[in-house]
């Protein structure tokens, strides 16, 4: 793909995870589920984010690496990490090359040098969501174990954006972009579509196109505000009650990154 930057020899972002890794661009509940948002099924006691008999899931970064739940103190401190098992040595090395005073942390300057270093280029405020989805905090440090969740969702997203970028424009319109989301398990329309366009569009809308950098961002905020949404329906049904206190740690975060 001549419109896509190329990686160094012997990987690259089309290059699967360990099979190890739990990180991956499958929609929530498995194989196959109802994307968030869309019309239920015709079938009794449907829900939108999948079986509601499987056991809770623990913290364990997945669909794309976000931990959970969400609810903490945002200004928590971030317990130390290691690489999971079967990191691939590119990744920890990458971390470590960042890592310069030997911390086991990287700032959000030090991410944003490692991920251009893989022809991952993003701006600040894009670092700042990725380092606030994958840890839930704003202390804005990463070590190895988010790290890794970044890079192999990073690797993930950049696949779906080539997959659904047909005409090879390096952008993708309205209709290719909520495929997109639609893949990732967001049924997204009508008027929430447009307003993400016209939001992540660096024409302000007037080409309803949206660049990768700014799809990386426009999936880093509707993935983060449904997870978030999700801890508060309890019963799955699609609708959820917030406090006021509730409801502005939910919002500001994506506000302010």
């Amino acid at each position: 793909m001549s419109d896509y930057p190329h990686n160094p020899s012997g990987y690259g972002y089309g290059h699967q995870p360990p099979q190890s890794q739990p990180y991956s661009s499958a929609p929530y509940g498995g194989s196959a589920p109802v994307p968030y948002g869309a019309p239920p099924p015709q079938q009794v006691h449907s829900s939108p984010y999948g079986d509601l008999n499987k056991p809770p899931k623990d913290n364990t970064p997945s669909s794309g690496g976000y931990p959970g739940p969400y609810g903490s103190n945002p200004f928590s401190s971030l317990m130390p990490s290691i690489f999971p098992p079967g990191t691939d040595p590119n990744v920890m090395s990458c971390f470590q090359m960042a890592d310069q005073d030997g911390s086991g942390f990287i700032d959000d300057k030090e991410l944003q040098k490692a991920l251009s270093s893989y022809n991952q280029s993003f701006g600040l405020r894009t670092v700042h969501l990725l380092m606030y989805l994958f840890t839930n905090t704003n202390i804005r440090k990463i070590g190895p174990k988010e790290f890794t969740a970044v890079f192999y969702s990073l690797q993930n997203w950049r696949a779906i954006f080539e997959r659904f970028d047909k005409d090879r424009s390096g952008k993708i319109d309205s209709s290719e972009l909520r495929e997109a989301l639609h893949s990732l398990g967001y049924a997204v329309y009508g008027p929430v579509l447009e307003l993400l366009v016209s939001k992540f569009d660096k024409t302000g809308g007037m080409n309803k196109a949206i660049e990768y950098d700014n799809f990386i961002e426009c999936c880093l905020t509707v993935k983060g505000l449904t997870e978030k949404f999700k801890e508060k329906d309890i019963t799955y049904s699609g609708s959820a009650t917030f406090t006021y206190d509730s409801f502005m740690l939910t919002i500001l975060p994506f506000l302010i990154a």
